[in-house]
């Protein structure tokens, strides 16, 4: 990559760094994605995708698949910490995961593809919504103006501190894990304080609860029998002496590497709630947020980027461990050939969503090249922008 290019998409990654938008909300982000691929001339730009999704089409003068490069918009509800000239300007709310180290890229491909067309079939650049939640790939799929542009293959990569910078870590089957936040709320009777054999304290509940939803899932190998439950949050009654609590929420996170393990232990999970509550007469209320399910690696997409990555000369490593942390990416795998390879970010780097953490800008030529090469095996010429 020249020094030009690389300074004027590192310029651009700085100003999307200093105005983060959370998930759902990515409408100044989503505004000045799609302008920016206007004024390259791709074939299509489409606005609005389940919800503040935008997509950007090239195409190909005869006949062929359809490739898509998907990355996400969104930021994080933590406070930045630190003083890079470019620091959040948004009290509250940060791009500590990389997030708009992942659009520079995919919009410095669009740049050469805007030079360079695809010889056939066509590129979809996918700017996905709401990846933090889980809710982002679900919706942008479901909206109508998907159906039109949906991929036979589809990639995506996310930075990966703790592994070597400009290294890709790459596997084939599980990728990333299946998780899902679980809320329990329990449902008592509250009474004096003075008296409080009038009441139902969801209290003893609670407190065996803590550590027994915990031991139905410890960690270990990340193989098929992995399962992780995590106690996030409790609240247990009101913040006074007077009032013996009536009600208590409990939040778990589960974790596996399968949806088949995890299917096996929403259950687990839930009947012990269920037969701890009834059997201390408490009314108990089960609902789920930020689910995401596993994601799966396809063979074919993996050997693209592996051949891409030794034709660009970055070092690649092919592991059959997955990551610990979900993606939402694995909802595009349904319908595509799909591969999410990670790119590393240094291996003292902060971690991802820490608040001293920062997108290392030495990855995005990096990025862009690895998504070039797998453009030009499959559907013809895409510049490298080293050419340029």
């Amino acid at each position: 990559m020249s020094p030009e290019t690389l300074a004027r998409l590192t310029a651009l990654r700085h100003d999307l760094h200093r105005f983060p938008e959370l998930s759902g909300q990515e409408n100044h982000t989503a505004a000045r994605v799609a302008g920016l691929l206007t004024d390259l001339g791709a074939d299509e730009v489409l606005t609005g995708i389940g919800g503040h999704g935008v997509a950007a089409v090239f195409d190909g003068a005869a006949p062929g698949p359809t490739v898509a490069i998907r990355c996400e918009l969104d930021g994080l509800p933590i406070q930045e910490l630190g003083d890079l000239p470019y620091s959040s300007q948004i009290p509250g709310k940060g791009h500590l995961c990389g997030h708009d180290g992942h659009m520079v890229m995919v919009l410095g491909v669009a740049d050469h593809l805007a030079q360079a067309p695809p010889q056939k079939g066509r590129v979809v650049l996918i700017f996905q919504p709401a990846e933090e939640t889980g809710q982002g790939a679900v919706s942008y799929i479901a909206d109508p103006q998907f159906a039109p542009i949906a991929p036979d293959f589809v990639f995506s990569l996310h930075n990966l501190p703790g592994l070597a910078l400009g290294e890709v870590l790459l596997c084939e089957g599980p990728a990333n894990c299946a998780s899902r936040g679980m809320r329990v709320m329990l449902g008592g009777k509250t009474s004096h304080a003075a008296e409080p054999q009038d009441g139902i304290s969801p209290a003893g509940a609670l407190a065996s609860l803590m550590p027994e939803l915990a031991d139905l899932g410890t960690g270990g190998a990340l193989n098929a029998d992995f399962a992780l439950t995590t106690v996030t949050h409790a609240r247990l009654g009101e913040p006074t002496f007077g009032v013996a609590p009536g009600a208590a929420e409990l939040w778990v996170t589960l974790r596996t590497v399968s949806d088949t393990r995890m299917k096996c232990l929403i259950a687990e999970a839930e009947d012990l709630v269920t037969q701890t509550a009834e059997a201390q007469g408490l009314a108990v209320k089960i609902t789920y947020e930020d689910v995401f399910e596993a994601c799966t690696n396809n063979a074919q997409a993996v050997a693209a980027v592996a051949e891409a990555c030794v034709t660009e000369g970055v070092p690649c490593t092919l592991t059959n461990e997955p990551q610990k942390f979900s993606e939402d990416f694995g909802q595009f795998g349904k319908s595509a050939a799909a591969a999410m390879f990670w790119l590393g970010a240094g291996q003292a780097h902060p971690q991802l969503h820490n608040p001293d953490y920062d997108f290392p800008d030495a990855l995005i030529p990096v990025g862009v090249d690895v998504f070039s090469a797998v453009i030009r095996s499959l559907v013809g010429r895409a510049l490298s922008l080293r050419d340029h």
